[in-house]
């Protein structure tokens, strides 16, 4: 039975709701992880959750996996709730934790074939291999695979069962560039087939590939949802001009906003960014302005508005804190 075959869950409108909570909340003693945050994910979407180390992601996806139990808050996942339906919702979840520990002594086959017994019904584990390109390493541990191959066994192991909703927490974490790629293109199949995915990440580049939709997470709350280009629109501008200049006049961030086409200015430590509707005017304006006030230019560059300009925008911090 393929997923486009079995109810999904609740309606919204005519779209099937794969994925509704309403106030959710969890604290760790003085910790507020998440802070009545408001979530749909509906059914045939990639939806991402994108916010830094912190946020509140992990813990989100973990209540919704039925791994923790909120402190507040209600939730309904594929129609059904934790707590009365579990057997029934377990399967047809798949669920890639953020650190997933398989027995090292295991092969793939035999991992694989572990977590196929776990459920009523599901797909073959040689067919599974296939999809994951991991057939030549069927007879090979687990421990001398490496991180991207363990990473598309973990994955594997989630989708073993056939699910309706695929859980995938920063599945692309530490992978090369050739690993993450294989990765969103097993995503896109998943999703492709008529699959539902729920996936945290801090990754901009992968937010924009794979996601319909897109919830902005900070402090345990959702502070902007929308389509990447909705919320790259938000912002006002579609590009954005980096400068590094000589130059500590307190004044130079209100000459700057005069500079035609800027619509914001912010200061980080790679230098100053502005938020630019039309690229082409403010650059020869830009270099006007700073030969008319005498200050030197050591380096321009310029890139379209992206995602982490959109958080950098809402909370003045950077997604991923090097």
């Amino acid at each position: 039975m393929s997923a486009g075959d079995k109810k999904t869950g609740s309606m919204r409108e005519g779209v099937e709701v794969a994925v509704r909570c309403n106030g959710l909340r969890k604290r760790y003693g003085d910790v507020i992880a998440v802070d009545g945050l408001d979530l749909e994910v509906l059914a045939g979407e990639c939806f991402g959750l994108l916010g830094p180390n912190g946020a509140g992601k992990t813990t989100t996806v973990e209540i919704l996996e039925g791994l923790l139990q909120p402190d507040a808050g209600e939730l309904e996942v594929l129609g059904m709730r934790w707590g009365k339906d579990d057997h029934a919702l377990r399967q047809r979840l798949g669920v890639q934790l953020q650190e997933t520990q398989l027995a090292e002594k295991l092969t793939v086959e035999e991992t694989l074939r572990l977590f196929r017994s776990f459920f009523d019904q599901g797909r073959d584990p040689d067919e599974v291999m296939q999809i994951v390109g991991l057939e030549e390493k069927r007879g090979s541990w687990v421990s001398k695979l490496s991180g991207g191959q363990q990473q598309r066994l973990a994955v594997a192991s989630a989708l073993v069962s056939r699910p309706d909703l695929l859980f995938l927490d920063e599945p692309t974490t530490g992978l090369d560039p050739q690993s993450r790629r294989q990765l969103w293109d097993l995503v896109l199949d998943f999703k492709a087939a008529g699959g539902t995915v729920l996936l945290t990440t801090h990754y901009m580049e992968e937010a924009h590939r794979l996601c319909d939709r897109v919830a902005v997470v900070d402090h345990g709350r959702v502070i902007a949802l929308g389509t990447p280009s909705q919320l790259i629109a938000a912002l006002g501008a579609e590009h954005v001009v980096e400068i590094d200049i000589d130059e500590d006049d307190l004044t130079v961030d209100s000459w700057l906003r005069d500079v035609e086409g800027v619509q914001d200015v912010r200061h980080e430590r790679e230098g100053i960014f502005l938020t630019v509707s039309e690229v082409h005017k403010t650059v020869p304006a830009l270099l006007t302005a700073l030969e008319a006030h005498e200050v030197e230019l050591s380096r321009l560059t310029t890139h379209n508005a992206t995602l982490e300009d959109v958080f950098v925008s809402l909370t003045g911090r950077r997604l991923r804190d090097e």
